[in-house]
């Protein structure tokens, strides 16, 4: 019988902490609504066409402009009071001039949706559509089969093979994992060049990009250090028909089994893609390949959980990652003893970690 062996009445404080317990969960069911509306937001070009706009805008203006089917236009007010109250926009009040010379409601840009401009050189744009592909989203309703299988990610038990293949067998994916990856690479050189960090290139004479994608960071890198010879090592479907610079090239191979030699290694955002064996194996390949010199070192640019100051926001975040790392890749986050661990394992004697701006942080490993 529904509601047996419950008591018929509830005092206050207890139906206050039951009305309390339901929300939380209601919130983060629906959850994925902030998720896909944002994604919407970008589809649309919403942050554009406020842009283009050049200031706050009616929803009539913005309905006119986003060409919506005539039947959903009355949707888009809804849209955007979600968007309002998630943060990705200002919600202001415009005088209207008419007859009435009323006011209405106005929508402009923050902060937040100025990193989702297409022509913003730190747009969060590609990575957001990445991110929020089916491809990836769809693997996370698979986490809980994952735990009573055999597979070796969630992401596999979707699509049947591990995402570094699934990437190279579909150039579509991989054009869109490759310009998510890009963009994260501009905002954070913006971030390793514009700080401290910097000095950790100082001094150098060559440079290996491990993982370096289509050579976002190591084009940044190498435009601050002209005399600077800086490689750029992907996989061989990453890098093909890429043209490199004056002291940019680019080779294509497998860090798993050699990669070229150094001065240094740079591997921003990849040891946190492996399992702790496998990480062990890339950062023993590093060392193998470091030229023997003073000031030869690795440069790794990752998340350590833990590490400084942190607010609630950024510590969410972080195991945010950590999640999609589970279901996508056999990777984690790791916290400063975790990353020790690796280093002794692999055959370095010492390192030092320098906090970033964000997420990440900046750690110089010496052999």
């Amino acid at each position: 019988m529904e509601g047996s062996g419950m008591n018929k009445t509830i005092s206050g404080n207890a139906r206050g902490s039951l009305v309390h317990a339901q929300t939380h969960i209601w919130n983060h069911i629906f959850s994925f609504v902030k998720s896909m509306s944002l994604k919407c937001a970008v589809q649309l070009g919403i942050p554009d066409i406020i842009h283009n706009h050049g200031g706050p805008m009616t929803i009539n203006e913005l309905v006119s402009a986003l060409s919506v089917h005539p039947g959903k236009a009355h949707c888009i007010s809804r849209l955007m009071r979600i968007l309002v109250h998630s943060g990705f926009f200002e919600q202001t009040s415009l005088r209207v001039v008419a007859q009435d010379d009323r006011e209405e409601v106005g929508y402009a840009l923050n902060n937040v949706s100025s990193l989702l401009l297409k022509d913003n050189p730190l747009s969060t744009r590609p990575y957001a559509l990445a991110m929020l592909d089916p491809a990836l989203m769809n693997s996370g309703h698979c986490l809980g089969a994952w735990f009573l299988n055999d597979d070796p990610t969630p992401f596999s038990t979707e699509h049947g093979s591990l995402f570094f293949e699934h990437m190279g067998n579909g150039p579509e994916q991989n054009l869109l994992f490759n310009n998510a990856m890009a963009s994260d690479a501009r905002l954070l050189a913006t971030e390793v060049l514009g700080s401290d960090c910097k000095r950790a290139f100082e001094g150098l004479r060559s440079l290996v990009d491990v993982g370096g994608g289509t050579g976002t960071m190591a084009k940044a890198i190498a435009a601050e250090f002209p005399d600077l010879e800086c490689t750029v090592f992907d996989l061989p479907h990453v890098v093909a028909g890429l043209k490199g610079t004056k002291n940019v090239k680019y080779v294509g191979g497998n860090m798993f089994k050699e990669i070229p030699p150094a001065d240094a290694y740079l591997l921003k955002w990849i040891i946190h893609d492996w399992s702790d064996e496998e990480s062990v194996k890339i950062l023993k390949r590093c060392k193998d390949g470091l030229r023997e010199g003073k000031g030869c070192k690795l440069i790794i640019v990752d998340i350590v959980l833990g590490f400084g100051k942190e607010d609630e926001e950024s510590v969410e975040t972080q195991l945010f990652c950590d999640m999609q790392l589970m279901i996508i890749l056999t990777g984690k986050e790791r916290t400063e003893r975790e990353w020790a661990k690796l280093f002794v394992e692999a055959g370095f004697r010492d390192y030092k970690i320098t906090p970033m701006l964000g997420l990440r942080s900046l750690i110089e490993v010496y052999p």
